[in-house]
């Protein structure tokens, strides 16, 4: 059995005039090797997974079946990657409330996950990303 938990994420908030959204998510699995294969999010018409990928210098998005994930590995949905993709709000996403999204796994594990909206990766982020500021 999948034993996956949340570490982080968040969707993104989108003005009322767009319908797509997308959701980023670190998970990590503490228990046997399991594979991401569908998210269900009550406020879109359809959640997909998407990866990008370079053909000939250009990054594209593409629909996938699903993200492994290792035993005691993570995932990372972020910005520059793997991501979710929210299809066809169905309600306008309110910064800093609360969706709720259901994480479907290869072994039949269901995940709740609660994300919050916000309009931009949290600022805590970039303590990741190595800037190295010269003054």
């Amino acid at each position: 059995m999948a034993q996956v938990v949340l570490v982080d994420g968040y969707v993104r908030a989108m003005p009322a005039t767009v319908p797509n959204s997308a959701a980023y998510i670190t998970i990590e699995n503490h228990g046997d090797a399991t594979r991401l294969v569908a998210v269900d999010a009550s406020f879109a018409a359809e959640a997909q997974l998407h990866t990008l990928i370079e053909e000939n210098g250009m990054i594209k998005m593409r629909q996938v079946e699903g993200f492994d994930i290792d035993s005691h590995g993570s995932l990372v949905l972020s910005e520059s990657g793997n991501h979710i993709m929210l299809m066809g709000l169905t309600e306008p996403l309110a910064v800093d409330s609360e969706v709720e999204m259901t994480l479907e796994f290869a072994d039949g594990t269901v995940q709740e996950i609660s994300l919050p909206v916000k309009k931009q990766a949290p600022q805590s982020d970039d303590a990741h990303k190595h800037h190295h500021h010269h003054h």
